[in-house]
């Protein structure tokens, strides 16, 4: 295999935001020579990379990439982890790197990790209904309520609404002790987790009082109208076509809704056919609509789960070939 050469000067060159992208004694650049068999030196802001055609591209646009973080946070090796994991995902050259804008709010900054974390965040910043669709772990239920959370600190949205089928195919509450807020508190709880990171565990139950966050199961969406609102459908793939239609209609005026799902973890009764698939079929095309498709590599937790993604996807191709057989 051929060996290439890449030389590149970082901006801005200061010691704290190259001692943030290097980390300690340089474990992030080791982590990359590692992960994709290069050789990075650097004297200084000034760095070369030197490897496989293909593999020094990539791991310069990483280095690239992780500088722009370094310069509003400290990297953590998760960080560079999760980076390297996206450096893999074909079909996007490295040296033509998709344009983000970062989501800074108050308390942290958030980047899009791979191509279609950053497709994901641009298309909720231009549309008014966003699909997001893929696995576990590719980061679609933290991107969107921190999205959501930017809306509402720069007086974008004047509430968040956060929805989800509570009971996998039937919505039924009844039996369960509580009043609404904690019947259905069990399911919503990856989205309020993603609200306490972002907010504050005391920020967040403040807006809760005020309604200006509001969670409700999905069957509570019927008659209402959204308006200036931030709207999250997760865990779609649950809903009947029936269900979609009513909550796709509640979007109103200034409003922004972003419906998140697996389509390969159905569990609507068997035949019954799920309203996130139907949904995105008939919407394809529609103006103001963008559907993002996750991919097994676009997981962002540890490397063991893309490969149980990529081997329940096998399967399930087995099992389709052997059904139509």
């Amino acid at each position: 295999m051929s060996k290439n050469r890449v030389d590149f000067s970082l901006e801005p060159g200061d010691q704290e935001t190259l001692s943030r992208l290097s980390g300690p004694l340089d474990a992030h650049m080791r982590l990359i020579e590692n992960r994709l068999g290069v050789h990075v030196l650097n004297r200084g802001a000034r760095f070369n990379v030197t490897g496989p055609d293909g593999a020094v591209q990539a791991a310069a646009s990483l280095i690239q990439e992780l500088h722009r973080m370094a310069q509003d946070e400290v990297v953590t090796l998760e960080q560079v982890h999760t980076a390297l994991q996206s450096a893999h995902v074909a079909g996007l050259p490295a040296d033509e790197p998709q344009k983000e804008e970062p989501l800074r709010l108050r308390r942290a900054v958030i980047r899009g990790r791979g191509p279609r974390q950053v497709e994901y965040l641009n298309a909720i910043s231009r549309y008014d209904l966003i699909f997001g669709i893929g696995p576990a772990g590719t980061g679609k239920t933290y991107l969107s309520v921190a999205a959501a959370v930017s809306a509402l600190e720069q007086d974008r949205v004047r509430r968040l609404v956060l929805v989800r089928p509570a009971v996998e195919a039937g919505e039924r509450l009844g039996f369960l002790p509580g009043d609404l807020a904690q019947k259905i508190d069990p399911y919503l709880r990856p989205m309020y987790d993603a609200l306490y990171e972002l907010l504050g565990f005391d920020q967040v139950a403040r807006l809760m009082e005020r309604q200006v966050i509001e969670v409700a199961p999905l069957a509570y969406m019927r008659g209402r109208s959204l308006n200036e609102a931030f709207i999250i459908l997760d865990e779609a793939q649950n809903t009947t076509v029936e269900q979609m239609k009513m909550f796709l209609t509640r979007i109103g005026l200034g409003s922004t809704a972003v419906v998140n799902g697996d389509v390969t973890q159905v569990d609507l009764p068997r035949g019954q056919p799920s309203g996130l698939r139907h949904a995105t079929r008939i919407l394809e095309g529609v103006e103001g609509v963008h559907s993002v498709r996750f991919q097994a590599e676009d997981v962002v937790r540890h490397p063991l789960v893309q490969r149980i993604v990529e081997a329940y996807a096998v399967d399930d191709q087995a099992d389709g070939a052997r059904t139509g057989a």
